[in-house]
């Protein structure tokens, strides 16, 4: 039996692929000897014994919350955070890691809390749930479309319209399968982009999506020949970070109290446009 399968058979607390990670980091040893490879054949008198790794202790990281109550937690996320692992496995602080101590919600996986996402890249508002009924609560809003995200972008160049709703469809990319792109035999998607300053080469707009496909905005201001500033997937032009910005949420909140939660424009945003 390959080593990979014998582990993730006798130790079911991890996945398959999740062994072989920790295969691959000298996790697991046979005969007393750390084996790497995940494709070592293990005959019948071969001992596997394996080291657990240590969970990463992130109680004394911080992010800056907005609002919190015994339902939700609200938060401004910065540039470079990611909102939730990946995996099993976890060395990075992530927002779900901040929201873990605070929440019952899916609180054993690698998503405490967590209703929506933005990308590592964007910075902005995003609301975690504390507990089921909260999390119901929220995802139905996503899910009916009753609550209002608006994002905030630096574009390269600058759009021929000021104003425009843009209805085009999105699908995943068969060439890049970890990107998306606008295809006539994909998923309906709508953004509402509206243009707040202009320089020379470069645009100031505010982005109101209507549906929440991945990348949608991303996608979207790229097929219009405008990409984000400083996207390094769908973009051309490199910068110091992707110019997206969730700049505001409106919401029902458990209790019925309607709100509007807000996260200030880095102000790198307009010191761009100036240069």
């Amino acid at each position: 039996m390959r080593l990979d399968v014998y582990v993730a058979q006798f130790w079911p607390e991890h996945s398959r692929s999740t062994w072989q990670k920790l295969i691959a980091a000298g996790k697991v040893s046979v005969n007393g000897t750390v084996e790497t490879s995940t494709k070592r054949e293990l005959g019948e008198d071969d001992v596997v014994t394996v080291r657990q790794p240590d969970a990463p202790d992130f109680t004394t990281q911080e992010l800056p919350v907005v609002y919190e109550d015994d339902n939700v937690v609200v938060i401004n996320k910065p540039v470079g955070v990611l909102t939730h692992s990946k995996g099993e496995l976890n060395d990075e602080f992530t927002v779900a890691e901040f929201v873990r101590p605070k929440t019952t919600y899916k609180s054993e996986t690698n998503r405490p809390g967590i209703i929506h996402r933005l990308d590592r890249a964007t910075s902005g508002i995003i609301i975690c749930a504390k507990n089921d009924e909260s999390a119901s609560m929220l995802q139905r809003q996503f899910t009916d479309r009753t609550l209002k995200k608006r994002y905030v972008a630096v574009l390269e160049g600058t759009l021929k319209q000021p104003e425009a709703v843009i209805d085009l469809p999105i699908n995943r990319n068969p060439n890049a399968p970890s990107t998306f792109r606008v295809d006539a035999n994909g998923k309906s998607a709508q953004t509402t982009y509206r243009v707040l300053q202009e320089s020379t080469d470069k645009t100031l707009v505010e982005l109101l999506p209507k549906t929440g496909r991945t990348h949608q905005l991303r996608v979207h201001m790229a097929y219009l020949g405008a990409p984000i500033l400083g996207d390094t997937v769908y973009g051309k032009r490199k910068a110091e970070r992707m110019y997206l910005h969730a700049a505001s949420l409106e919401v029902t909140l458990p209790g019925g109290v309607r709100t509007t939660f807000e996260a200030p424009l880095p102000p790198e945003f307009e010191q761009e446009l100036t240069r």
